[in-house]
């Protein structure tokens, strides 16, 4: 956990968390340790909705080797662009990835950035931050959820949002009144010929309802497309399987379809919208 990390709050009692020791705590002596790998676990026992909520270490080594292998640089790279250009020059940038998986976004767009970031990632998974927090150490990394985020009321510039879960309002309160939020969300045609294969029929395309974000008072600045065609080779398939709900929910036969390929070209389809306050 980086010595610039200010902002902690208490899960417990939203009050203010000071290091101390291989740890922080609050005034009212809720103590959270440093896991061995850098990260806090801000998720308190009686927030979880399971014994190990969000990805498992399955999914979460999947993912990572998928991604390292720069498959979606594409989509890093317009979040990258688009975040950038948004950041102040004169000062640090408070940033938060709500829902960070294992931390390749943060970490690129951190590493890319010439802005001096204060960056910030979160996910439910403990698998997730631990490999986040073990391979990018300069970052913090917290175990948490988008609902109930351990940070500073109004003190985040930026919140990123990559195929996670949105909770506007918790968005809203953490951002200060000039803060930007960018959601990165597919598109229908997303992995289009990976669901013909493992589906017998695809459910009805629904794009995303701005109004929860409008009754958080973000405003619609921008939206930008992304489309790209991308040939994985069998190991690739093999880790995309691995690192979505698909593997899980797919019928055995769609799966064993799939993984009897030893190439497979599929459409990369996302949209990147960037909100402002109201």
């Amino acid at each position: 956990m980086s010595t610039t990390a200010t902002l902690l709050t208490c899960p417990l009692d939203k009050s203010p968390l000071t290091k101390r020791d291989n740890g922080y705590r609050c005034a009212n002596n809720h103590h959270f340790d440093i896991a061995k790998e850098g990260y806090v676990n801000l998720l308190p026992a009686h927030h979880k909705r399971s014994k190990q909520p969000g990805d498992n270490k399955a999914m979460v080594q999947a993912r990572r080797q998928f991604l390292d292998t720069n498959w979606y640089q594409a989509i890093s790279d317009l979040l990258n662009s688009t975040v950038s250009q948004t950041l102040d020059t004169s000062r640090t940038n408070n940033l938060l990835d709500a829902g960070c998986g294992e931390g390749y976004y943060l970490a690129r767009l951190v590493e890319h950035c010439d802005k001096e970031i204060n960056a910030y990632g979160l996910d439910i998974s403990k698998f997730a931050v631990a490999a986040a927090a073990k391979k990018y150490k300069a970052l913090n990394w917290l175990v948490a959820s988008n609902r109930q985020i351990p940070l500073a009321d109004s003190s985040l510039d930026s919140i990123i949002c990559a195929f996670g879960f949105p909770c506007y309002q918790e968005f809203s309160e953490k951002l200060k009144p000039t803060g930007k939020l960018f959601l990165m969300e597919t598109q229908e045609q997303h992995l289009i010929e990976l669901r013909q294969l493992i589906y017998p029929e695809l459910k009805a395309y629904k794009p995303l309802d701005l109004t929860p974000a409008e009754n958080a008072n973000f405003v619609l600045e921008d939206k930008q497309s992304l489309q790209q065609s991308i040939t994985l080779d069998k190991q690739a398939i093999s880790q995309l399987l691995a690192m979505t709900p698909h593997l899980y929910r797919a019928p055995k036969e769609g799966i064993a379809k799939v993984e009897a390929l030893s190439t497979l070209t599929l459409t990369l389809d996302v949209a990147l919208y960037q909100f402002g306050r109201c």
